[in-house]
């Protein structure tokens, strides 16, 4: 496991737990922790990428000289890249360049990070341009507890987990402001309705919209208290800034950027 910021490495190291974002959660002294840019990817047959979106760009450009040839990369963030408005496994094609012919998997679904490392029942989506890909992905992650799907939809995928999360901050709004789960359910459904009108304009499948990648995360997002979108939208709801919410966070809310984004995108098409 590499970080990219070493204090908090060398916090891991010591106490082998993230108290700040996980308490309670131990890393298995199996997994070697590291924030050296040179050894991070030593021996590795695939790589997964837990680097929020508005981040990856820089964080792959200074780990791409020590990046392996040829060894798949697996994304779980859900956003959209502002400025360029590229989706996470392009913001890595870019960087990477046609010379490391990456391949590339997106993996989302409705997965609350808490839940997950409690060894809770979930599911997930590994979407690819290559079906071998997305099987091995599948293989490499399934346990008794988390079950992973396959889909070849990388857009549809990629667009519902990072769109989703501008609903959430809706749905935390509704929440904060008292306006009852009617509101909620309207606006849940009716999100999910513009998700998959864009998603189709882009060129994904509608399908992917109704399953776990598109609703099945989409209400998960909206109703987990643990949910940092719906978090966001409910201090909102309840009169706070943005600017102070966010300051506030010890964690990246990746809806607020992505909403700047998903406006852009839309007046573009």
């Amino acid at each position: 496991m590499w970080g990219a910021f070493e204090e908090s490495i060398e916090q891991l190291i010591q106490d082998r737990e993230q108290r700040r974002l996980l308490p309670g959660v131990r890393v298995p002294q199996s997994v070697r922790l590291t924030a050296n840019d040179t050894e991070c990817f030593e021996g590795a047959t695939m790589i997964l990428s837990a680097v929020p979106t508005q981040y990856m760009r820089s964080v792959w450009t200074r780990l791409k000289p020590h990046a392996p040839v040829n060894v798949p990369v697996v994304s779980v963030a859900k956003g959209i890249e502002n400025q360029t408005l590229y989706r996470p496994t392009q913001v890595i094609s870019q960087v990477m360049g046609v010379d490391y012919s990456t391949p590339l998997v997106a993996l989302s679904g409705p997965n609350i990070a808490a839940e997950l490392a409690r060894y809770l029942p979930a599911t997930a989506v590994a979407a690819s341009d290559d079906e071998s890909l997305a099987r091995r992905v599948q293989a490499a992650f399934s346990t008794q507890w988390f079950r992973v799907y396959t889909n070849t939809d990388v857009i549809g995928v990629e667009l519902a987990g990072a769109m989703k999360n501008i609903i959430a901050i809706a749905a935390g709004i509704i929440d904060g402001l008292g306006a009852g789960n009617n509101a909620k359910a309207a606006l849940v459904t009716r999100g999910l309705v513009e998700i998959t009108r864009l998603g189709i304009a882009m060129g994904a499948q509608p399908e992917t919209f109704k399953g776990l990648a598109g609703i099945g995360d989409l209400i998960t997002t909206c109703v987990s208290p643990e949910g940092r979108n719906r978090t966001v939208g409910e201090r909102i709801g309840k009169g706070k800034k943005l600017e102070e919410i966010l300051g506030a966070m010890d964690s990246v809310a990746e809806g607020v950027p992505t909403t700047r984004s998903v406006r852009e995108l839309r007046a573009a098409i």
